[in-house]
Parts: C-alpha cells; structure tokens; sequence
C-alpha cells in the first residue's frame, strides 16, 4: 500500500448523490456530488472531490476540521456574524472545528476536501 496518494480533480467513478439535510437548506435545491478517494486513521481522515449546484445551505463543521480547494465555480460563505468571503477557482480556504455560516454556491463548484474529525 502507497503512503502517496493522488486526488484525481475529474474522477471518472460514479459519485455518491445527495442533498443538503431540510433543517440546513436555506435556498435553492442544490444537489451534491462526492467521489471519496481516500481514508486514513479509522475513517477520521478523508479526502475527494465534491460538488455542488447553485443553492444556500448552513454548515455546521462540528469537531469537523475541512481543508477546502475550489477548482471551478463560484462560492460565498459567509461565518455566522461576521462578512460574506467569496471564492473561486484556484482558492483555498479552511473551515475549522465549530464554525457555522452559510455556503451559497453562486456558480456550480467542484472542490478538493480534506476532512480530520
């Protein structure tokens, strides 16, 4: 088994299909996409490639620590009392444990995620 591991930005598996849970759906009806590619340390360490179609949703990261890189589309996300931060392709940004905003999804995204819970 490889200690290196390559995230494929354009996998060609099936994703797995999904949605944002009713209590954090704030507007639109974004759908989402997951291509998991890799997992470490009992599944509390995971990354892949994720999308989303335009919508409003809460996030809610919990003990949840994500490492974000956006490689197309639009974002704005806004903390929970503070100002609106938009990203795009090529940025990246982390949401560390305890944060809660809004993720508006303004142009389709696709992202790199690395999750440590």
């Amino acid at each position: 088994m490889s200690l290196l591991k390559t995230i494929d930005p354009a996998p060609t598996f099936a994703p797995r299909e999904s949605g944002p849970l009713p209590e954090r759906l704030i507007a639109g009806s974004p759908a989402f996409k997951t291509w998991a590619q890799d997992a470490a340390k009992d599944d509390k360490v995971l990354t892949g490639v994720w999308e989303a179609t335009p919508g409003e949703t809460r996030s809610i990261k919990g003990e949840t620590f994500e490492f974000c890189h956006i490689l197309a589309g639009v974002i704005e996300i806004t903390p929970d009392g503070g100002e609106p931060v938009v990203y795009r392709a090529g940025d990246s940004f982390v949401m560390k444990p305890g944060f809660t905003g809004v993720w508006k999804t303004i142009e389709t995204v696709r992202k790199i995620y690395l999750t440590v819970s």
